[in-house]
């Protein structure tokens, strides 16, 4: 098998392990999304704080790498919460594909912050990208779920921020599994105080599956950092968009979830823009 085949399923793994992770997230039940954020994060922490451990990675970082992590971690955070809060009022094919905005949102932070160049057709494949959120947003006042469509999509754009910095952070040498572990135990120590004041208390299942969660999110995230050690990201990034076909299904088998007319044409034409995008990096390598 060669690298570029690895790297694909690698790559489908890691679409459907965080497929899993929204699917069991769902499952928990009326939890708010703070505490299902914190569970989340404290198994991310566990995974990396051993990855840091056998790699023998410093757990210290420079003076001028800390506004970044934290940056990224407030940018994570927010990308996490908005996604939690998503996956528990709309169907999950929605909220995955609003927070498959994230790579879009990151070219465009690229640009302003990193001061990478956007050339004229990428431009247009993001406003074609943005133009078909907005038929899974579908904002109008009649849209009952318009609020958490709004919530979804921030939670996208924290998402791409939070890729941004972790892009910076590489080029400085900062190392993967500490930038991993900085932004997981501050996730863990932000929801803390609401979680001591209103804490909502869970049954022994909930509290399985919100592990589980975390465990499907770590799985999620080992997959997808041997898929891009196998291959560049030009040959495979478009196959991570298989996660809105696993989480359609899975959201049709476990909730009985069937996407409108609306939400269809926008996953089309976002899947579109990302293949383009995916053809015009080749191109251009």
């Amino acid at each position: 098998m060669d690298r570029r085949t690895k790297g694909i399923l690698s790559i489908l793994s890691s679409a459907f392990c965080f497929a899993l992770m929204n699917m069991f997230v769902r499952l928990s039940g009326d939890i708010p999304s703070t505490e299902k954020s914190f569970f989340r994060n404290f198994i991310a922490a566990l995974v990396a704080l051993v990855l840091v451990l056998k790699e023998r990675k410093t757990l210290s970082v420079k003076k001028e790498d800390v506004p970044m992590l934290l940056l990224r971690s407030v940018t994570g955070t927010v990308g996490i919460l908005g996604n939690f809060y998503a996956v528990d009022h709309l169907i999950l094919s929605d909220a995955t594909m609003l927070n498959k905005m994230a790579p879009f949102f990151t070219l465009i932070f690229s640009f302003l912050f990193l001061k990478e160049k956007i050339r004229p057709k990428v431009a247009v494949i993001v406003i074609g990208a943005f133009i078909g959120s907005l038929f899974v947003i579908k904002p109008t006042f009649q849209n009952a779920n318009l609020g958490a469509s709004i919530i979804g999509f921030i939670g996208g754009l924290g998402a791409g921020s939070a890729y941004t910095c972790v892009r910076a952070l590489g080029k400085r040498g900062v190392s993967g599994p500490v930038v991993v572990l900085f932004f997981s135990v501050f996730s863990c120590l932000v929801t803390v105080p609401y979680m001591i004041f209103s804490f909502v208390p869970m049954a022994p299942m909930q509290l399985v599956t919100l592990l589980l969660a975390g465990l499907a999110a770590a799985g999620g995230q080992f997959s997808i950092t041997a898929a891009y050690r196998y291959a560049p990201a030009r040959e495979i990034s478009v196959y991570d968009y298989s996660q809105v076909i696993f989480t359609a299904l899975l959201g049709w088998f476990v909730f009985s979830q069937v996407p409108d007319a609306l939400s269809i044409i926008g996953y089309a034409i976002i899947i579109l823009m990302a293949l383009l995008m995916f053809l015009s990096e080749r191109k251009e390598a």
